[in-house]
């Protein structure tokens, strides 16, 4: 686990179209939003994502990037942003297993035919502009994820009042 206040590990993704995206990259005006999530054989994940979609306006305005990432293959991801109505987020993948450990997300073993051999349980993660973590939100299931609009409120909170990042003790 990585305690806020504390460099992100570093990362650097492919992305569906093409292109790669690195943390250490990342010039927002405020912070980096980085979402894992579970892959394609995810409902949730679905429904999170496409929420996110219709967000990006709200989170522009506040001066944060956004990006989401799976250990899904190439062509899996490509699916899933082919499927999912999810056309200006960033998506990426092949994020590995050792390297979502050093996030302290929890991995699961698949336990279907529809699920991949070892995937990400959902996690995420607010970047300040120096690459410190700033908020985390990890889960060891598919439910009980922060709502968006929750996090945009935290967000408005935390730039109003300058806010410290919390729980590094």
């Amino acid at each position: 686990m990585i305690k806020p206040r504390n460099k992100a590990p570093e990362l650097t993704i492919d992305l569906v179209n093409g292109t790669q995206w690195s943390l250490q990259e990342q010039k927002p005006e405020n912070f980096t939003l980085i979402i894992f999530y579970r892959g394609k054989h995810c409902p949730v994940c679905k429904k999170q994502l496409e929420e996110l979609q219709t967000k990006i306006p709200d989170f522009k305005k506040r001066g944060v990037n956004i990006v989401a990432i799976s250990a899904n293959t190439e062509e899996l991801a490509k699916e899933t942003y082919k499927d999912w109505a999810i056309d200006d987020v960033p998506v990426g993948y092949n994020f590995s297993i050792d390297e979502a450990r050093k996030w302290g997300l929890f991995i699961s073993e698949g336990i279907s035919d529809k699920e991949p051999k070892q995937f990400t349980e959902p996690g995420l993660f607010l970047i300040d502009t120096k690459g410190k973590i700033y908020w985390e939100s990890i889960q060891s299931m598919p439910f009980g994820r922060p709502e968006f609009k929750d996090v945009l409120n935290g967000i408005d909170y935390i730039l109003k009042e300058d806010y410290p990042a919390r729980g590094e003790a």
